[in-house]
C-alpha cells in the first residue's frame, strides 16, 4: 500500500473514493425506484438552466453550470478533477525536489478544479439527458406519450418515464402513478400531471400504442 499511496495525495485518493462510493449509491438508488441525482437536484432546486439562487452557495452552483448538468454530475467532476490535478502537482513537485505540503497541494487543486468544472460540465450539458430542456417547458410534457423505463410505478418512490418531445428530443422524467395505478416497467404511458420536475403518468389508452414512435 505504501507503493500506492505517496506521501502527500491522501486527500487525493479520498476523492476518488468519494467519486466511487457516490457511483455506487446511484446505482443502488435507481434499483429502489429512486435517484440521488434527482433528490439532489429537487433540493437544490436545480430544475432548469435559468434557476437563480441568490445565496453565495447557489452563485458559485450557477457558475458552475448546475443547471445544466445534475448536480450529482457536478459533484463527480469536481472530486474526479481534483484528485487528478492533485496527483499531478505532487508527481510534478516530487520530481523536482519533494511533494508540496497538504496545506499549499489541496487548496491549488482546489482553485483549478472549479475551472475544470465549469468548462467540462458546459460539454456534459449537452449529452446528458435532462428531465427539462431550454426547447420545452415542464408544461408542454404534459400529455405526451412514453416509456417506462424504471417501475414499477406506483404512489410511492418515483421511477423513470422516457417521452419525446415535439423536437424529437428524448426526456427522461422522474414519475409516480396517478393514485389507483400501478405500472409496470416497459409500459405505454401518457404524462398526466407534473410539477417541481415530478410528473404523474397514466397508463396509456391501447388505441395509442400502435402510433408510440418515442
Amino acid at each position: 500500500m505504501p507503493a500506492i499511496v505517496q506521501p502527500g495525495t491522501e486527500p487525493f485518493w479520498l476523492a476518488l473514493m468519494v467519486v466511487a462510493g457516490l457511483g455506487v449509491v446511484e446505482v443502488l438508488s435507481l434499483l429502489l425506484g429512486a435517484s440521488i441525482s434527482g433528490l439532489l437536484d429537487d433540493g437544490f432546486g436545480f430544475h432548469s438552466p435559468g434557476h437563480a439562487d441568490a445565496s453565495v452557495l447557489g452563485g458559485w452552483m450557477s457558475w458552475l453550470n448546475a443547471g445544466g448538468v445534475p448536480v450529482l454530475v457536478l459533484v463527480v467532476v469536481f472530486f474526479s478533477a481534483f484528485a487528478a490535478i492533485g496527483f499531478a502537482l505532487q508527481s510534478v513537485a516530487s520530481n523536482i525536489v519533494m511533494p508540496l505540503p497538504l496545506l499549499l497541494a489541496v487548496p491549488a487543486s482546489m482553485a483549478l478544479a472549479l475551472p475544470v468544472t465549469r468548462w467540462a460540465s458546459r460539454g456534459l450539458a449537452r449529452i446528458i439527458p435532462r428531465d427539462e430542456s431550454n426547447a420545452v417547458s415542464q408544461s408542454e410534457l404534459i400529455g405526451l406519450l412514453g416509456t417506462v423505463t424504471l417501475g414499477p410505478l406506483d404512489q410511492g418512490n418515483p421511477g423513470s418515464v422516457r417521452v419525446r418531445d415535439r423536437y424529437g428530443n428524448i426526456h427522461v422524467l422522474r414519475a409516480t402513478a396517478a393514485p389507483g395505478h400501478v405500472i409496470e416497467t416497459g409500459a405505454l404511458v401518457v404524462i398526466a400531471d407534473g410539477s417541481d420536475g415530478l410528473f404523474q403518468a397514466i397508463p396509456a389508452p391501447p388505441e395509442l400504442a400502435p402510433h408510440h414512435g418515442g
